[in-house]
């Protein structure tokens, strides 16, 4: 009865973040590179009509990038999102969205006036409604198609440049474990050649701004297809765990009676089929990942490599890493030393903050434990628990933040990797977002972690 009433509300309720506006993949919007829809509010574009926003050029930053990536108008998520579309809403005041529709991130109200603050808060200590809620959430958002967005499943020279749309339906949940795998996925060069040192949304200083981003934008989709506008992602606290506290039927599926790389028929997610998770074939093929099933989601928790990751994170690691004053530094990606974003990542060591890539601690050592699913990059948010992981992730970041109070210019403003400088936009979100304006506390973008709420 949940679903169907859940499933009913869809029709009066509309997803609003994504990947590419279905208005805009189309032949016009590509070959004139403008995405600015009108807003059902006023019929204008960008709703200029209410004073919301306008129609303007994309302001991409001219800030030197670092050396890692070493070509130039190769990939369709350089200088993101100009490829595809060059003029889209800015959008004014508490106004944002792709047609300037929706509140920014921390205000509600009809026009966006009222400040709020939801709390995210942990899993064990959601009662048993609150807990099957959630989901039942989860596995809506894996069955609604999004009414908003599209997935793009060729290239933009794959397109003829715009004349021949290649884009296709996705699920609401779907939706983001594709984003997930476009911002982190190879760049394909030809034939059977790519460049695999590169991703816009890991191993530099965007991760923490970017995943705050994918977990806002998550769980507004949420709010959005169940009309549920309190719900908020809860987090798994998994510092000093003994194992996988959340691998059982009640919570995100236990294991499997015979294969102990699936999942518990007794849960909801051993129905759930993965996508976006054969990376070699898409570079074989030069191709992009078309969010067709692949396979049932894999884990096996606790039977890693225990040479690269021998326990899951103590409170003393991330003490420590909470200690550390320098966001970000040196090379600025996973070989950098003392830089508490490369250390939160998982490529420094926990105790010393030396780069160590052979080893994987703190965010990455959840994933490599997970052993399946979770464990590769780019297919990593086909497991849900993904969401509770980077939900306690980002409370770190978050506690940092309010630890040493940075100054905006702590993030690097220019020679980061490809994507990451402080102005570049993060791919692959339209509407766009800049890294440097998710590098700020947590309570100004609407939401807290229940314990970290100050009396």
């Amino acid at each position: 009865m949940l679903l169907f009433a859940l499933g009913f509300l869809l029709v009066i309720l509309q997803p609003s973040t994504g990947q590419f506006p279905r208005v805009c993949a189309n032949v016009q919007s590509l070959l004139s590179k403008e995405c600015c829809p009108s807003w059902d509010g006023d019929g204008s574009p960008c709703g200029e009509l209410s004073g919301r926003g306008s129609c303007q050029n994309i302001l991409l930053s001219q800030a030197p990038l670092g050396p890692q990536f070493p070509f130039s108008g190769v990939d369709d998520r350089e200088d993101w999102p100009s490829v595809f579309y060059n003029r889209t809403c800015r959008c004014e005041g508490n106004f944002m969205g792709f047609s300037c529709g929706e509140c920014k991130f921390g205000f509600s109200g009809l026009n966006c006036t009222e400040r709020q603050v939801k709390i995210r808060r942990n899993i064990f200590q959601l009662t048993a409604s609150e807990k099957n809620k959630f989901l039942a959430y989860l596995n809506l958002a894996k069955s609604i198609p999004s009414q908003d967005y599209v997935i793009a499943i060729g290239t933009y020279e794959q397109m003829s440049n715009g004349s021949n749309p290649m884009f296709r339906d996705i699920n609401v949940y779907d939706l983001f474990v594709w984003m997930h795998y476009y911002a982190s996925r190879d760049t394909l060069l030809g034939g059977s050649n790519v460049w695999r040192d590169i991703d816009f949304a890991h191993e530099a200083p965007g991760f923490l701004p970017w995943h705050r981003v994918f977990l806002l934008m998550w769980e507004r989709q949420i709010q959005r297809i169940t009309g549920d506008e309190n719900f908020t992602i809860p987090y798994w606290d998994w510092r000093d765990a003994e194992d996988c506290e959340v691998c059982n039927d009640e919570y995100m599926g236990g294991r499997h009676p015979t294969d102990p790389n699936l999942l518990s028929p007794a849960s909801i997610f051993s129905s759930w089929q993965v996508i976006c998770t054969q990376s070699e074939e898409y570079n074989s093929q030069q191709t992009l990942c078309s969010a067709t099933g692949e396979g049932p989601i894999r884990r096996n928790p606790g039977n890693n490599d225990k040479s690269r990751t021998p326990r899951l994170p103590s409170s003393a690691d991330v003490e420590f890493c909470l200690s550390l004053t320098q966001y970000e530094s040196g090379p600025m990606d996973k070989m950098a030393n003392y830089s508490f974003r490369n250390t939160l990542e998982g490529f420094a060591d926990p105790q010393t903050a030396i780069s160590n890539p052979a080893q994987s601690g703190l965010h990455n050592a959840l994933h490599i434990y997970m052993n399946g699913s979770m464990s590769q990059v780019q297919g990593s948010a086909n497991d849900p628990i993904f969401v509770l992981h980077h939900a306690f992730v980002d409370s770190i970041f978050e506690r940092w933040l309010r630890r040493h109070r940075p100054m905006l210019e702590v993030y690097p403003a220019a020679n980061a990797p490809i994507g990451h400088n402080r102005e570049s936009y993060m791919v692959p979100y339209i509407p766009l977002y800049r890294n440097g304006e998710f590098f700020k506390s947590s309570r100004e973008l609407g939401y807290d972690y229940e314990y970290l709420q100050e009396p």
